[in-house]
């Protein structure tokens, strides 16, 4: 490669460089649109975003500082996505198709910066395969590595006890109707009675492991009161999901109750469903239970370590974070300036969701905000007087659980 050619590419990927969060950002949608198992947790959803920015980060650095890619190892972010897609039992498939999509994106970019330099037709074939060779290499030798690490984890993970009732409980989750048989005589785990499903899981904050929560989930086994041995299946080395048969417990309680009575290790949380009956019920509590999981690994979530589908304001949030770009949209519209984060507007979106979660008792939401009336009173016209007079309480009411459950994902960081 000649000076000259040397010295466009790393202008590519200094410009490349001005532009590599929104890349970074780009890439990890296309994925998340285009790949159907990746955009169902929000665990794996963070961890794939590290490792895309791991990796345009390498991207970008091979491409402005002539790198040569024998110098450079796999990003650890993205050999930890790969582990965790082992653990779970996601094809290998997905993880490859997520580089080369990646790699489609931040081409397509680079192809821009290219044609924006106004070079000759030769240098701009030149340069165009230069860079397309760069980041074929990268993506080859990374995609290499990973997937190795995905291969000795996957048969690690197989190996291991508790695996191969993980692929089991998937394979009927996936076809309940078909599997439920060939279910019931490998697990010995009876389907047709009541269920409560349950998921305990690891923050980055915790020095707990994956034993430690086998022994948690036990003892809430224990403490909620079953009909029998429950099913417990690791996930991945972070998570268990768990099926509690029958569950009793007194009236007025739930087992999320008696959990939260419970002192838990920092760090560990869970997550627990509705009871259901049968097969349907199998797989139906423990959706809930993902959905309750899913609101509570949302960052700045408002829930405490231990929650629950039917928590208020729980269910709501899991259905409207499935479309959150939609629901931004929406709360926006209907909320105007208060769906604004700011100091000015979070207290009065704190007072009028508490107001109608109230029944709209000025009384009660001050003894609850431990306000005085008046200033209840006050926050709440003022809160009125910033939507449309014609705005429905109910439509306010479920944007403000959205506001409350999802946070930075619907709020706008423009000040009103």
């Amino acid at each position: 490669m000649t000076d000259a050619l040397s010295e466009r590419v790393a202008t590519v990927g200094r410009q490349l460089r001005t532009t590599q969060q929104q890349l970074s950002d780009d890439v990890t949608a296309a994925l998340m649109r285009g790949i159907e198992p990746l955009d169902s947790d929000p665990v794996l959803v963070a961890m794939l975003e590290a490792s895309v920015n791991a990796n345009v980060t390498n991207i970008v650095d091979v491409l402005a500082n002539d790198i040569p890619l024998a110098h450079l190892q796999p990003p650890t972010a993205a050999v930890e996505y790969a582990l965790r897609l082992a653990q779970r039992g996601i094809p290998s498939n997905a993880l490859v198709r997520a580089y080369h999509m990646g790699q489609n994106v931040a081409l397509r970019r680079c192809y821009e910066i290219i044609g924006e330099q106004g070079l000759a037709t030769p240098e701009t074939v030149a340069l165009t395969a230069e860079v397309s060779a760069v980041l074929y290499r990268y993506i080859d030798s990374v995609t290499a590595e990973v997937f190795a690490a995905y291969e000795e984890e996957r048969a690690r993970w197989i190996g291991a006890q508790g695996s191969a009732l993980s692929s089991t409980v998937h394979n009927l989750l996936a076809a309940p109707s078909s599997s439920a048989h060939r279910f019931e005589r490998e697990t010995g785990y009876q389907l047709d009675r009541d269920h409560r499903a349950m998921i305990l899981w690891l923050t980055d904050d915790t020095r707990a492991s994956l034993a430690d929560l086998d022994r948690i989930a036990r003892d809430a086994v224990n403490r909620t009161g079953a009909a029998g041995p429950p099913l417990i299946a690791p996930m991945d080395g972070s998570s268990l999901w768990v099926w509690i048969p029958s569950a009793r417990h007194p009236r007025g309680s739930t087992p999320a109750d008696v959990m939260r009575e419970v002192s838990l290790p920092g760090g560990v949380r869970v997550a627990f469903g509705l009871v259901g009956s049968g097969v349907e019920g199998f797989c139906r509590s423990h959706e809930q239970a993902r959905a309750a999981f899913a609101v509570a690994s949302i960052p700045a979530s408002p829930t405490t370590s231990v929650v629950s589908y039917d928590d208020r304001g729980i269910a709501v949030a899991s259905m409207l974070a499935k479309d959150v770009d939609v629901t931004r949209v929406w709360v926006h519209e209907v909320l105007r300036e208060l769906a604004a984060d700011t100091p000015g507007a979070s207290p009065l979106r704190e007072t009028l969701n508490r107001y109608f979660a109230t029944g709209e008792s000025h009384l009660r939401t001050a003894e609850q905000l431990q306000l005085h009336r008046n200033t209840v009173k006050y926050r709440i016209d003022k809160a009125l007087a910033a939507v449309r007079p014609d705005t429905d309480r109910l439509d306010l009411a479920l944007a403000l659980t959205a506001c409350e459950f999802l946070g930075p994902l619907v709020l706008s960081t423009q000040r009103a």
